[in-house]
Order: C-alpha cells, then structure tokens, then sequence
C-alpha cells in the first residue's frame, strides 16, 4: 500500500485533498505501520543501552529514508502539489536531550538497527525536555518545551513497573518508539514515565516544586542543581530510569530462558556516562529478591556492564552525597557499601574507593564492577588512562579501550545536505550509503576543476537554503556571499565560545581602525547554557550584546554580523552544518572528549578552526595540515599547567595590549549601553581573574589562525579542494564503524 493509499483510508480522501496537519498524521502512521513489518533484531544477548539523554530530532525523513521510501514519498507528495518540507515542518521536536551525549546516543541507535544487532535504547520520557531557549533583552531566558502529542512516534504498552523510593513508590509505564536501521531491522527505543506526572506544578518559567517528587520526576532533562532539592531530584530521576531498566533487562532475560545465573549469556549493559550507574546495585538487589546470593548477584552484574566515559570535567563524574541516597534509595546504600568495603580490603587506596568524604563515586563503581571502560576519542582515553583514571588504568588495563565517537551519516548527509549526497553518488555510486568508507573514492576529484565547482556549487545552494530559513524562522537576514563561520553546541567555558566572542571584537575595533576584510564575515552561534550556569548565561549576553551593536554600526555591519540563532536544535543543526564554510572547534585541549559536530561539519565539506583536542586529532591524521587550520596549546601543557597552578590570566592581559583592549570593551560604555552591567562585569572578572579554560594563552593565535583560513577562502578553487579532501576522510566518523568496534570488543553480540 503506498502512502497515498494509505491516506485516503484513514481519511476518506486523497493526500491532496487533506490538509498538510492531516498528512502528517498519515505519514506518521504509515511509517509506523512500515517499521513494524520489517524484521525485529532477534538473538539470545541482547543490548541495553541506558542513557539520560536521546537527542534523536524529528524522524519523518529519517525513517522514510532508512524505510527506503523516501523518494516515493516525496514524489506522491508532489503529485498532489504537496511539499514534504513543509509536511515536516509541522512535526515537533521531541525535547529528549540536550547535546552531545543524547546526540550520540540517538546516532548509536541507529547504527544498531543498521547493523542488525539486537540492542535497544533505555531512558526517560521528558514532557518538558531541557527547556525552550528565549531570548530577551540580550538575556537567555527559559521556557517549558512540551512535545508530546496525542498523534506521536511515542506508543504506549502494556509493561509497567513499580519503583520504591525511600517513603513512597510510584507506577511507571513504558512508552516505545520504533529506531529503523537503514535497509535493515527495526529496534525500539523505551522510554519510561510516571503516572503521577503533574506538568500543572511548572510556575513561572520553568520553576517547579523540586520536592514533589512523585509528580515532578520525569518534566524536565537536567533539572536546575543549584539547590539541594534540584540535586535530590537527579537522584530520584536517576533511580526510576535504572530500577525501570533493570527490572525490563530481567524479565526480557527470563522470557527468553535465562536463570539469571546465566545472566551474562543474555543481556550487556552499556552505562552511558555516570547517569545509569545505579543500574549496578539494583540488578544486583533485584538478583538477591528473585534467589542469587550477593556474592553470586556481584558476580553476574560484573560481567554485565559496561562504562562510557565521556568527559574528564570533575563536575560530570557525579559523586552523590551518602545522605542523599538514604533519603532518595536507602534499599541501595547496603549494597553500595558491600562494593565499596570489598575494594577497599582489596587493594586499600582511597584514590580507588567508591566511597570517599561521604560522597559515593558512581565511576568508581562502574570501573570496579563492569568488564569494560571506553574513551571516546583517542586522545580522550589516552588522558584517562595517563591522568585521569590512572590508579584504575593501573589496577584493570586490559578493561580500558578507545572507541572513536561517529555520527549517522545518513541523517547529516542524505536528509541534511541531498544536493550533496546527489552529487557524491553521481561521482562514485550509492555504496557510500552502507559503507562511509567509500567516500575516500572522491579524492579521485581533487585534482579535476569542472568537479570541484560542482562542490563550491552545492555549498552556495545549502548557504541560499539557510539564508532562506533564518529569514523565515527568525527574521535573521543573512548576507549569502559572506564567509559563514559557524560554533554550535553546548554553551560551556571549555569550548571557549567566549574566545569567539572576543575575535569578535578584535575584528570589530580592526574594522573601525580601517582595516576591512576582503570578503563579509558572518559569525554565527547556537548554544543553550544549563539555567543554573551563570558564567555561560553571561557569554550569551555578550555574544547578543556585539550583535546588536554590530547591526547598528554602519560602519561594520557591511562586514561582520554577528548572530546567535533561538533555540538551537537538530532541526537547525540540519540546516546550520550543510552551509558552513569554516566550523569551530576551538575547546582547550584535553578537556573535549571528542566533539561530534566536527564529524557533521566535515562530511558536509566545512573545513574546521581547532585546536589538537578530541576528535579533532584524528580528523587532522585523516586530512593533513593543509585541509584543517590548528592552532593553541597542546594537552600536554595544558595539563602540566593544571598540575603545576602555574596559570595566571592577569599576566596575558597585562603583557598583551591587543588581549587587554579586547577585554576591556566588555564593560565598556559602548556594551553597556546595550548590556546589563551584572553580567557584563561578572564575565569580565571571571576571563580576568580566572579564564580556568585558558582563553588568553591561544587568543594571539587563534586570531592569526581565523586570518589564515579566512585568507585561503579566497582562493576558491583551492578551497574547493580542501572540501573533498575532508568529505573523503569523513567515512572513519561513522557510527556504523563505531557500533561494530563496540560490539566486537565489549559486547558481543
């Protein structure tokens, strides 16, 4: 039955008879009826992939193209007069994640099903999601994001547990939604959800009663930790996805035949930074309830999980307080001690313990408890094991393993950027689609003119298609000959957006000086900033403060705009990373995991401004010195200068004119008079007296680097080049490449 079909038998009539609401609707029941008769991921073990986030974007297109029937779609859609753009357009987001880590966890979803393994995703469903990003008077403001709908990807089943908490117990249910592999099986992702949910307790804003647990657990992604009562909440929040999970993983385990002994032959669970780390002491709770002893239930846990370290920022290596598990999950804090003492007596180094100054350290139990922990970039777990997490690197090697992050390229390249994936396929066939490491036939091209316009050609298209939709979606005017210099993601000091900022104003003062560019800059950021992280609030201010200020000036704005897109998601991601020519990737190194925007900017033929940091090192090994422009410190100093305090932000300042003049604008009267002195002022202090992120040490050459590239944009045929050059080596970025080395190396499926 086509779509069509389809329609007119929920409907009544045909597709252009309906309107564009009614279609949606159709579609999205169509495609939900076309996952379900492809085959289900089948096999004894199965995967378990828990984590706090799935930032999985609108799936109309995505599912159409991994269906196979998305060019049937389309063309029946056009047949009746009919736009799939605008179809889609009325699809809401599902507000499941925030950044990075949800990203890559919708992207390994997906790459799952495309191989055929048999995993699914385990998480919450957020009514609220992270919050809606406003802004006013050049402040970040936030808002509920509600996406559920009564017509959703979401389908309620049958299977419901109940949780215990310390003095109350609520009921979840499981809601589910279809994750097609492209040209493969279909997997689930299964989302969890209070019944007592109460979305009528959010106040003004996003503010709600933190200690209305049972009505407040699963409304917002991350809620605000300023407060006692917003860190309790994680932990409760955390708890309902584990103890959820766990009690799906053993009942899955058991329908199948298990004894639960046997456990391991049937389930491996992967942690997905340290949010689901309490999976580990319920499973084995659950264990001892349904017969295994604590010794036999340790036993089998421990060849069950698995840890993905995503970050060596202290702050995300979640340590949670003794006194907070007593109020929230006293049935664990028994077990919690158990793992600790036998450690302890074990290898007697506080520097290992699990529990520390009353904190429990959920790593720690994962790396002691798990069989596997994995960097996700090479230079990443290198740290770990060098620094980091050297005591257990000491204790376990053969446990720790790189796996590189990847991206669906599917998604970033044939949905994203179709002129783009046309083109390629013209070039060298449609074997790219399964394999991205066929993409490395392009370089063939490099040398052959006629070609490499055709690149610069799909880039100007994609630059008009942005223009287009800024100026609808946001009344951002765009100029599309300019230069488009684009950082998105997550708004935190140590991906130094604030250093952007101030090449900002160096290229301001350089204009007003005389000295104009030869090409229009346009400088463009999106970012949310978490609502209790002043200092990253404060940089959006600044960035919203020099936009309005350039866009006043007659005498810049003909050459640099700066612009800050609302609300930035995958929707915008979508349409921001097909038109970029320069990316930014310009966090202090050592401290960027791995990144995964680089990985969707290079295969969209931007060329990235990084420094030797995360995946950008292995971006750099595929493409060369002359395809990437590097900058900045290296880890090693960086580190060294950590370990050693010898850092001083007040020295740069004081020793170069250029740094201090740029600084100083920040709490000038030219920002002020658009700007709230609070904020500004903060900011100000903060880069002066602290920039913990070093911003002043690489300014001098991240202003030369920015200049280079800028200056080698002009030679368009060269830079053309350096497009394929970096879309070739784009195919080692794959999340299929990255699934397969999980699954060979971790869990075997």
């Amino acid at each position: 039955m086509t779509a069509n079909e389809y329609i007119k038998v929920r409907f009544g009539r045909h597709m252009n008879e309906c309107t564009n609401e009614e279609i949606y609707i159709g579609l999205l029941e169509y495609v939900k009826d076309q996952a379900k008769r492809k085959d289900i991921a089948g096999g004894k073990k199965k995967l378990y992939y828990i984590s706090a986030e799935f930032l999985i974007g609108k799936l109309l297109s995505n599912n159409l193209i991994n269906l196979g029937i998305y060019d049937e779609v389309k063309s029946e859609l056009e047949a009746c007069g009919k736009s799939l753009a605008e179809i889609e357009e009325i699809e809401v987001e599902p507000s499941l994640g925030n950044g990075g880590l949800g990203r890559l966890a919708a992207c390994f979803l997906d790459s799952i099903a495309t191989l055929g393994l048999n995993g699914d995703g385990v998480g919450l469903a957020y009514h609220m999601g992270l919050f809606k990003q406003v802004f006013k008077d050049n402040l970040q403001c936030e808002e509920p994001n509600p996406w559920m709908r009564h017509h959703s990807w979401m389908t309620s089943t049958d299977r419901t547990y109940q949780v215990d908490f310390g003095g109350f117990n609520v009921k979840s249910r499981m809601y589910d939604i279809d994750v097609t592999g492209y040209d493969s099986v279909t997997t689930k992702l299964h989302l969890f959800d209070v019944e007592t949910v109460d979305e009528s307790i959010i106040t003004d804003g996003i503010n709600f009663d933190k200690s209305e647990f049972a009505k407040n657990l699963t409304l917002f992604l991350y809620p605000d930790d300023s407060d006692d009562n917003g860190r309790l909440l994680r932990v409760y929040q955390q708890y309902f996805m584990v103890s959820n999970a766990a009690q799906l993983i053993l009942d899955e385990a058991v329908e199948k035949g298990s004894n639960l002994k046997d456990l391991p032959d049937y389930a491996v669970i992967q942690i997905n930074d340290t949010h689901p780390s309490m999976v580990i002491p319920e499973l084995i709770r659950l264990l001892q309830i349904r017969g295994l002893t604590m010794d036999e239930a340790i036993n089998v846990v421990s060849k069950c999980c698995a840890y993905t370290n995503h970050t060596i920022l202290a702050e995300a290596l979640e340590k949670w307080p003794i006194h907070f598990m007593m109020k929230a999950v006293p049935q664990l804090m028994p077990i919690i001690r158990e793992l600790h003492n036998r450690i302890h007596i074990k290898y007697n180094n506080p520097e290992v313990d699990i529990i520390k100054d009353d904190l429990v350290h959920m790593a720690h139990m994962d790396i002691h408890y798990g069989i596997s922990i994995n960097g996700v970039a090479a230079l990443h777990t290198e740290i770990l094991k060098d620094t980091e997490l050297n005591a257990f690197y000491k204790l376990y090697p053969e446990k720790f393993n790189n796996k590189t992050n990847g991206i669906t390229f599917r998604r970033w390249l044939l949905y994203s950027n179709p002129e783009l994936s046309k083109l390629i396929e013209e070039l060298i066939g449609p074997g790219f689609k399964k394999d991205a490491t066929e993409l490395k036939k392009l370089e063939q091209y490099m040398n052959d003119d006629a070609v490499v316009q055709r690149f610069l050609d799909v880039k100007n298209t994609r630059k008009a298609v942005l223009k287009n939709y800024l100026a609808n979606t946001q009344g951002i005017n765009l100029d599309q000959n300019s230069i488009y210099d684009i950082q998105v993601k997550r708004l935190h000091e140590y991906k130094r957006q604030q250093m952007n900022a101030l090449y900002v104003i160096n290229k301001y003062f350089e204009i007003k000086e005389g000295k104009k560019p030869s090409r229009p800059i346009t400088v463009i950021f999106g970012a949310k900033a978490a609502p209790a992280y002043i200092i990253a609030k404060d940089i959006i201010h600044l960035i919203l403060c020099l936009s309005e200020i350039i866009e006043k000036d007659p005498e810049v704005s003909p050459y640099l705009k700066v612009v800050m897109v609302e609300n930035y998601n995958v929707t915008l991601a979508e349409k921001l990373i097909p038109a970029c020519d320069i990316h930014e990737q310009i966090s202090l190194a050592s401290k960027e995991a791995s990144g995964t925007s680089n990985m969707k900017f290079m295969l969209n033929g931007a060329i990235a401004i990084g420094t030797m940091d995360g995946a950008n090192v292995e971006m750099h090994d595929f493409v060369g010195d002359d395809n990437i422009f590097i900058f900045g410190e290296d880890s090693d100093t960086v580190i060294k200068r950590y370990a050693d305090a010898s850092y001083c932000s007040r020295d740069y300042y004081e020793k170069d004119a250029n740094l201090k003049k740029c600084v100083d604008f920040i709490v000038s009267d030219k920002l002020l008079s658009v700007g709230k002195r609070e904020n500004l002022e903060r900011l100000y202090n903060e880069l002066l007296n602290k920039d913990w992120f070093m911003t002043f040490p690489d300014f001098k050459d991240y202003c030369a680097t920015k200049e280079k590239a800028y200056a080698a944009y002009e030679n368009r045929t060269e830079w053309g080049r350096k497009m394929i050059k970096n879309i070739a080596n784009a195919g080692f970025f794959s999340s299929d490449r990255t699934i397969a080395q999980y699954n060979a190396d971790i869990w075997k499926l």
